[in-house]
């Protein structure tokens, strides 16, 4: 273990680090020079054997069945999955009472879970609920340091982190799945990362999203030299407006092309041209060897969860005619 990292990881860097290599938590250089290995190389359980093509980030107001509901019915009939994360400026309900609530509107959620605000004991409890509700994908994360106005008085937990979180999903017979950023120091290290995750028993990746799909097939290429097998699904960027935009550059490591950025926000119709530039990235990425799937990541829309969903089944619903 690294005691210097505040996020308290064993197999770090996270994806959190900067693009100068500050760390995300604190002033100061990330405290892991170089990526560290998971020691088991024996241990991955093989591929998933059919990943989604369309897994949609799942957006909602945080509290609110009701709502949580509405958006799931909404992205079901497009999406093959929904990716419900853990922001860390929005708590809201549990894992467990979030993929009923989902499930019971016809979706197939696919949980993150964070180490941020969980001790071990709680994510064993978390994960043998999921598995209880018939969830059997968990994206494992160390998570983001909390927003800096969100229980600024409680304690941080940290007491696993993701590839330590992959090894307990996998062990109590879960899907774990892993996220990847290609562009955060050490960007050539970032492919042997994800190949660690895959030997602590990832069976497929999540990638954040990069200015362009040339970026992610360099990534792809090195990740499959070194050793990667696991199906991975690359991130599509889905705004249509300058907040949704922003919200997808609010976090370190994800990145935006400005060009499409400035295209779609001068268009006539943003919405139209936003909902056709992430279906040709979609498009693009899909092309890539090793890319089986993509993540409609984002808000998608300024005017509430519930217009962003409908923008993300349309986007959806054009990927699926096209692939």
């Amino acid at each position: 273990m690294t005691v210097d990292c505040p996020k308290r990881m064993h197999y770090g860097p996270c994806g959190g680090v900067r693009a100068d290599g500050q760390c995300e938590m604190r002033s100061g250089p990330c405290a892991f020079p170089d990526v560290v290995l998971w020691p088991d190389t024996a241990s991955h359980p093989g591929p998933l054997a059919d990943p989604p093509l369309v897994l949609a980030d799942f957006s909602c107001t945080p509290f609110d069945a009701h709502d949580a509901g509405l958006v799931a019915a909404l992205l079901a009939p497009t999406c093959d999955a929904v990716l419900v994360g853990e922001h860390q400026n929005r708590p809201d309900f549990p894992p467990t009472l979030l993929s009923r609530l989902i499930m019971d509107s016809g979706a197939l959620p696919w949980i993150s879970l964070s180490c941020r605000d969980r001790n071990r004991v709680v994510l064993e409890q978390e994960l043998r609920g999921l598995a209880y509700l018939g969830v059997d994908t968990v994206l494992c994360v160390t998570g983001d340091g909390r927003g800096y106005d969100v229980r600024p008085d409680v304690t941080q937990s940290f007491d696993l982190d993701g590839p330590r979180l992959v090894a307990m999903a996998t062990e109590f017979g879960m899907t774990a799945a892993v996220p990847e950023t290609p562009t955060a120091p050490p960007v050539d290290r970032r492919p042997v990362r994800l190949v660690a995750k895959q030997h602590a028993g990832a069976r497929v990746a999540v990638l954040n999203h990069v200015t362009s799909p040339s970026t992610v097939a360099q990534f792809m290429a090195a990740a499959r030299a070194a050793g990667l097998t696991i199906p991975v699904l690359a991130a599509v960027a889905v705004f249509t407006d300058s907040v949704s935009a922003a919200v997808l550059q609010g976090l370190p490591g994800l990145e935006l092309d400005a060009g499409v950025v400035e295209r779609v926000l001068s268009a006539d119709d943003p919405i139209e041209a936003g909902i056709e530039a992430a279906v040709a990235e979609a498009q693009a990425l899909l092309s890539i060897d090793g890319v089986a799937g993509v993540n409609l990541s984002g808000s998608a829309s300024a005017s509430g969860s519930r217009r962003g969903a409908e923008i993300k089944a349309e986007v959806g619903a054009r990927i699926r005619a096209r692939a």
